[in-house]
């Protein structure tokens, strides 16, 4: 005869005590304050995922309420109240599963009970779990209840959607949110369990069961119960994966390798050796996106790259790898072929992880080509050339009170260039009235400023002058305020050669 009172781990090992609950040390820590100054609310709602330990708790605040000399967080196993409480036989201590009583009138049992009170203990605890699960209408029902309760009566709401929660109802509770439990927590855990009931496990079982858990503590202590019923007192990494169908730590770690350094051939055959054990693509997936969310937040960190994956990858380059792998995961989840869907998700992966944006590229070649044209869609070149220096004049045979003009230069369109070349005088000629008002028109033609350089009088000069020399870089300082910056702005212009111009020759145009 089979032994009729084995209970799973999760009902041996549910926390009796705060002390006991693991992962939730901020909602142990308000409970405790709250009994300890007697600042209870007289409704709360646990808020979180599955198997985090709301209804856990929910008992645990119930026992330490109703406990010999309570309320106080620290109580007595063996404590009377705290056994019927945990037996379910305290007829003061009411749970109610919001998913089968949900109408309108088990809600009014609620209020009509609230009425009465206690029998035996210092409250009455409604615990309402899954309590989104109610109408709409019963939530109304409840409201006034919830709101302004007889001081013998406590409400705890237990909820995994808490969205769905009528936010009247909410408003109404002290909200506290439970948190996935993090591996780490949950591995610990398991070990402590499976020492206790001298069952041998490896390290790597253990962190895959945690893995397999997704933050829910009861959902891991589950798979071990499974685990130890398929491979007896010795659990190993292999029995796990075998049963879940889980890929293990080194082949999701050659499989990003091999993203990493762009082996699609490679990538094919993990893929045939997954399909061939019979391994669960969509939790391959999930674990490849944790290992590049890793690398990506490494990237950022250390400045740009990381080499978690196998090879240097830039920030970049890992956040469009992620983001195929997440685009990747309806495909896979809903398609005909999961299997080709992945194998696609994976090259795409490839080309994400080679290819670069079209801004950082134009970044990259801005920099290289500092200086050059950067209109898009136009030809340009820039007249670079000058005329080689003019002899000097004698001192006493320069024109008196002449002036001189500066030549800005400009990137010009290649069909505009003869029309833009023929339109200047000659270098080291000199330059009639009518060259210099046809010259004067020219850079009125290709906006340049009204403001001429050629009406300002600066020191003379007997020959053509160039940047660098003493005569160019005074000309230069002696111009008007902020034209040399508006023509470099505007024309991407610059000054490439000073020539002597008679005086009274140039003047501006009408």
């Amino acid at each position: 005869m089979s032994d009729l009172g084995f209970q799973v781990i999760a009902r041996r090992w549910r926390p009796r005590r705060f002390d006991e609950l693991v992962g939730q040390e901020h909602i142990v820590k308000t409970l405790r304050n709250a009994l300890e100054t007697k600042r209870m609310a007289h409704a709360y709602l646990f808020v979180g995922p599955r198997g985090t330990g709301k209804t856990t708790t929910a008992r645990i605040l119930a026992k330490a309420l109703n406990c010999t000399g309570g309320p106080k967080p620290d109580y007595a196993l063996d404590d009377p109240v705290c056994l019927a409480i945990e037996q379910g036989s305290c007829l003061d201590v009411i749970e109610i599963d919001a998913a089968s009583n949900r109408s309108i009138e088990d809600a009014k049992k609620i209020r009509d009970e609230c009425q009465f009170a206690p029998s035996s203990c210092l409250f009455k605890v409604f615990i309402i779990d899954e309590v989104h699960q109610l109408t709409k209408d019963a939530f109304n029902t409840l409201l006034k209840t919830l709101e302004e309760p007889p001081p013998w009566v406590k409400f705890i709401l237990a909820t995994t959607e808490a969205d769905k929660v009528l936010p009247t109802i909410t408003s109404r509770c002290q909200r506290l949110e439970f948190h996935p439990i993090s591996e780490e927590v949950i591995a610990a855990q398991l070990t402590r369990i499976v020492k206790a009931d001298g069952v041998t496990a490896e390290k790597e079982a253990l962190t895959a069961i945690a893995r397999l858990a997704n933050g829910g503590m009861r959902d891991s202590q589950s798979i071990l119960d499974q685990v130890i019923s398929f491979s007896g007192k010795n659990v190993t990494e292999a029995d796990v994966l075998s049963i879940y169908g889980l890929a293990s730590a080194q082949q999701v770690g050659d499989l990003c390798q091999a993203i990493a350094v762009s082996d699609g051939k490679k990538v094919l055959t993990i893929c045939d050796v997954f399909h061939a054990e019979g391994r669960d693509l969509l939790r391959i997936l999930a674990d490849l996106q944790l290992r590049v969310r890793s690398a990506t937040l490494d990237a950022v960190r250390s400045g740009g790259n990381s080499s978690q994956l196998g090879a240097p990858i830039a920030t970049e380059q890992l956040v469009r790898l992620l983001e195929c792998l997440q685009e990747g995961e309806q495909g896979i989840r809903q398609g005909l072929s999961p299997r080709a869907n992945f194998e696609v998700t994976l090259l795409k992966a490839i080309e994400q992880s080679r290819a670069r944006s079209i801004d950082s590229l134009i970044k990259d070649l801005s920099a290289a080509a500092a200086g050059l044209p950067r209109e898009s869609g136009e030809k340009k070149i820039k007249r670079t050339e000058v005329a080689p220096a003019a002899p000097a004049e004698p001192a006493d045979t320069r024109p008196p009170q002449s002036a001189q003009m500066m030549t800005p230069i400009r990137d010009v369109p290649i069909e505009d260039s003869g029309r833009f070349e023929e339109s200047l005088p000659p270098m080291d000629a000199p330059s009639t009235e009518d060259e210099a008002m046809q010259v004067s028109q020219s850079a009125h033609a290709f906006n340049f400023p009204d403001t001429s350089v050629a009406t300002q009088p600066v020191a003379e000069i007997g020959q053509s002058a160039f940047p660098g020399e003493k005569e160019f870089q005074e000309a230069v300082g002696n111009l008007p305020p902020g034209l040399t910056e508006k023509l470099r702005d505007t024309l991407g212009a610059e000054f490439t050669s000073l020539r002597p111009v008679p005086a009274g020759k140039l003047r501006r145009p009408l």
